[in-house]
């Protein structure tokens, strides 16, 4: 892919956000493109690609968002990204692929291309048809009560720290500016003990905590380890988590 975009856009900056998305993992690629996207400077060409239905009747689209353009597969990889209000086209004019695109490899062979193009200034409208939706990535829903908000994990990182559905925004909805003390955090069946921590070393080694990660979601940690290995954490189980506002004395 990076061969392609430099011979087509010699000038383009390429720069990786993550090689590490576990493969097929579309809501962990969806989750760092979502982290990432915000910081990159205006007019940015996103492409990213965990494409389980490479070659299938899934469409390939270019999306416009936020000030930026975000290429891939429409399988809810782009849409945390690509908020709302958007504009999405369907790469549908094969002139823009190269010669002879693979069944297997359309992140080589249309995404790039096409990111390549876009990096030199054609118009997405040039590269394809408007479309009217996007396929949109569905995140367990938070439920919020006048004094808790329950959630799930919804993703590991390689540090074994555990992302939850829960927001900064949620744990201020029912804490206000008093959530890092006055926050009670409920994992499965455990309660951990000194409400949020601001950082991942306000607890001793091998304790586990919860603090509002870099995303802006609720994270529970190990310091120095990993919470899914202490946890027996695996994807394949729900893992609940819950907030509660704690009683003052």
């Amino acid at each position: 892919m990076k061969g392609v975009i430099a011979s087509l856009a010699p000038r383009a900056r390429i720069l990786d956000i993550a090689h590490d998305v576990g493969p097929g993992d579309v809501r962990g690629a969806a989750l760092a493109l979502e982290a990432a996207a915000r910081f990159f400077p205006p007019a940015t060409v996103h492409v990213a690609v965990v494409d389980p239905g490479v070659g299938t009747s899934r469409r390939a689209v270019v999306v416009e968002a936020a000030g930026q353009v975000f290429v891939g597969p429409d399988n809810g990889l782009l849409s945390l990204a690509a908020r709302p209000p958007r504009r999405v086209f369907a790469l549908d004019r094969a002139q823009h692929h190269l010669g002879d695109v693979s069944a297997t490899f359309h992140g080589r062979d249309i995404f790039a291309p096409v990111a390549a193009k876009l990096a030199t200034g054609v118009a997405s409208r040039s590269l394809g048809s408007r479309a009217d939706d996007l396929v949109e990535l569905v995140l367990p829903a938070v439920s919020i009560a006048r004094r808790s908000v329950s959630g799930v994990v919804i993703h590991v990182d390689r540090f074994g720290n555990l992302m939850t559905s829960i927001t900064a925004a949620d744990l201020r909805s029912i804490a206000g500016s008093r959530a890092h003390g006055s926050v009670v955090v409920e994992v499965g069946r455990r309660k951990l003990s000194g409400g949020l921590a601001r950082t991942y070393g306000e607890r001793p080694p091998g304790t586990l905590l919860a603090l509002i990660g870099s995303s802006g979601r609720l994270e529970i940690a190990c310091r120095d380890g990993s919470a899914a290995s202490l946890l027996g954490y695996r994807a394949s189980r729900a893992l609940a988590v819950r907030c509660v506002v704690a009683d003052r004395d």
